[in-house]
């Protein structure tokens, strides 16, 4: 049988998923497996960068009991960011709370409302009051993600009951890293179905002539997450080596109607399997 230490370095090359399933096989590997040799592999190699930025500190004595918390989310930079670490690989995963998203007239009084629910894990919430410009940017550095990943990038929302216009035409989603461009359509919500017909019998032309003004591409819909929450998905990227800078993006520019009833509680960025 190998020593312990040596056991220890062999999982440290491994993945998290594995280094539980080692833990279960014998003593000596319970033991190996719990070493902070390990689980310092695991750990985003600027994680104590990040564990300084916390809101509320964390209490551990092993790195493994540090990498068990951070995989629930924990709130960073002054609580406008949620940071996790996916359990089974030790990939990174972000959500832009709205206050670090940019959104055009958010700051109308008029047009956007800034409130407190209890259904966010963030303070603050941006609830569309009524605009014709729906207009949404965010961005993160591929810096501060797992390197070599492929990632995704979700617009987190909900719909009020007291929705209107936001199902129109679709709205254009963009995701842009570098040269890579992630280019899509999305439609922010569907009306029930008799209140649809009624729209396309008194409507039919104005639709039509609005649905021309988008680019055709590949039509989503929204989809309702674990959380209680619905997401749309932005587009995906590719995180390498190099430090390169991910723009998203949700618009629906093109209609000029009247639209609102959306609440927006950020962007996130999150690994793809």
């Amino acid at each position: 049988m190998l020593p312990g230490d040596c056991v220890s370095k062999i999982l440290s090359f491994t993945s998290p998923a594995d280094a539980f399933r080692s833990s279960m096989v014998s003593s000596k590997f319970h033991s190996a497996a719990k070493s902070d040799v390990v689980w310092e592999m695991f750990l985003p190699t600027d994680y104590k960068d990040g564990v300084s930025r916390l809101i509320t500190p964390l209490t551990f004595t092993t790195k493994k009991e540090l990498f068990v918390c951070l995989c629930n989310p924990v709130l960073i930079d002054g609580g406008r960011k949620s940071f996790k670490l996916e359990k089974s690989s030790g990939k990174i995963s972000y959500i832009l709370s709205a206050r670090e998203l940019s959104i055009t007239w958010s700051n109308d009084p008029m047009q956007w409302s800034w409130k407190s629910i209890p259904q966010s894990r963030f303070s603050e919430v941006a609830e569309l009051r009524t605009t014709c410009w729906l207009e949404i940017h965010g961005k993160i550095s591929t810096q501060i993600l797992s390197p070599n990943t492929r990632y995704g990038a979700y617009l987190i929302m909900k719909i009020s009951n007291r929705a209107y216009g936001l199902d129109s035409i679709p709205s254009e989603v963009l995701v842009k890293v570098g040269n890579e461009i992630c280019h899509n359509m999305i439609y922010l919500h569907h009306e029930d179905r008799k209140k649809q017909q009624m729209e396309c019998m008194f409507y039919r032309n104005r639709t039509e002539v609005l649905s021309k003004r988008v680019i055709e591409g590949t039509e989503g819909i929204s989809n309702e997450r674990k959380d209680g929450w619905m997401e749309i998905e932005l587009g995906e990227f590719f995180s390498g080596e190099a430090n390169e800078e991910v723009k998203m993006s949700l618009m629906e520019v093109k209609g000029y109607q009247l639209k609102g009833g959306i609440i927006i509680e950020g962007i996130e960025v999150r690994p793809i399997h």
